[in-house]
């Protein structure tokens, strides 16, 4: 698993936030071959940045996503990446709908299943709630990215 795409409705909050965790997690670990990127669902916002209240609560976490760039998801990222992760269940039945075989439909899992397997527990959308709501999706996303590295360097290790 070499490239990973993270994947939420609009790309404005859940997605750009598990972008930030997981690079910040990768670079920590000098798993510097491994890339991620993030999509939404939909085109609401596109070519924006994430929503100011992702912004500030990554940066309160020494996270830097302020430069990040809104972008569709599109069945090309079904070539480009190895893994894709969608923080909720209508994120995931959208993207499944766009898979063109069982190769593309084994790539999308929910995010917090890496760290609830079997759970199919959702990233809550915080775009409607306060401040409270971006630091709970934080604190998910990061223990979910925290199984996902340990997963990626013990794979990595296994194919050297």
């Amino acid at each position: 698993m070499n490239s990973i795409l993270m994947v939420c409705l609009g790309n404005i909050c859940r997605s750009p936030v598990a972008e930030g965790i997981l690079r910040q997690k990768l670079k920590q670990e000098k798993l510097h071959e491994i890339t991620v990127d993030s999509a939404g669902t939909s085109s609401y916002h596109i070519g924006e940045n994430p929503d100011p209240r992702s912004i500030k609560n990554a940066k309160a976490h020494t996270i830097d996503i302020s430069t990040l760039k809104a972008r569709k998801f599109t069945i090309a990222d079904f070539d480009k990446f190895d893994s894709i992760f969608v923080m909720d269940s209508s994120n995931y039945q959208t993207v499944i709908a766009l898979a063109r075989n069982k190769t593309d439909s084994a790539k999308v899992k929910l995010l917090l299943n890496t760290k609830w397997p079997n759970q199919n527990i959702a990233v809550p959308d915080p775009y409607n709630e306060g401040p409270d709501g971006f630091e709970t999706v934080f604190n998910l996303i990061e223990q979910a990215c925290d199984v996902l590295v340990i997963e990626l360097k013990n794979n990595l290790l296994k194919n050297k």
